[in-house]
């Protein structure tokens, strides 16, 4: 038996170097390199928001200088085309804190105007790449009547205007940045237009007065997105 088991090992130590030479070579194979998944950002869908912001009145204007604050709110729809393309429609509401401004005539005489509401319906077009849209707007502009008056030495007088001038023109332009799922911060400039306010009667030194009804507008604002044909959000 010591015989026997002196004469396997000896033939295990002899074969196995002929197996292993006979067995082929393990390949290494280098694990594939690591890509996160990319977000995809897509704009088409319903949103609701609100902004706040100020409000400036242009040169040769009845509010005379000097800036309001704003608030309000906005809502509207997008649809993303072409890959980086964005068209939509949006409604926008803001009022106005109250203005004590005026423009001072000759002899004392003092006209002043406030108007506290300003609205619009406009389109915009836009173009994105990830998470941010640079966009062009413009459209229908609404404001509330405006409340002109005029004053001699501090003691109301009659007047009379070619109109209210309560409805009007927009444009604008902004960046809006999609910050996390389903929701947008924008920064957005705003020209309103109402044409032109003439003095038709009341105290000479008025009368035939031609004042422009405009205001320029800053506005930051967050918006709350709602998807129709695709997540509004980044995917991974």
């Amino acid at each position: 038996m010591k015989k026997f088991l002196l004469g396997g090992a000896a033939f295990i130590a002899f074969a196995a170097p002929v197996f292993a030479a006979d067995m082929p070579a393990r390949t290494y194979t280098k694990a594939p390199v690591y890509t996160a998944p990319q977000a995809v950002y897509d704009w088409t869908g319903f949103y609701i928001g609100g902004h706040i912001g100020g409000a400036f009145a242009g040169n040769n204007s009845l509010e005379g200088s000097g800036g309001r604050f704003l608030g309000g709110v906005q809502g509207g729809a997008d649809y993303q085309f072409a890959t980086n393309w964005v068209i939509g429609a949006e409604a926008q509401y803001s009022w106005l804190a109250n203005n004590n401004n005026g423009a001072v005539f000759p002899g004392g005489t003092l006209v002043t105007t406030n108007n506290n509401q300003l609205g619009s319906v406009t389109g915009r077009l836009g173009y994105t790449w990830g998470p941010a849209l640079l966009y062009a707007k413009g459209g229908y502009a609404w404001r509330d009547n405006p409340n002109v008056g005029v004053s001699v030495g501090g003691v109301p007088a009659a007047f009379t205007t070619d109109g209210s001038h309560k409805d009007g023109y927009t444009v604008g332009a902004g960046l809006e940045y999609m910050f996390a799922p389903n929701w947008s911060a924008k920064a957005e400039y705003q020209y309103y237009n109402f044409g032109n306010t003439t003095f038709t009667s009341g105290p000479a030194p008025i009368v035939g007065s031609r004042f422009r009804d405009d205001e320029h507008t800053v506005k930051v604002g967050v918006n709350y997105r709602f998807g129709w044909g695709g997540p509004t959000a980044p995917r991974y």
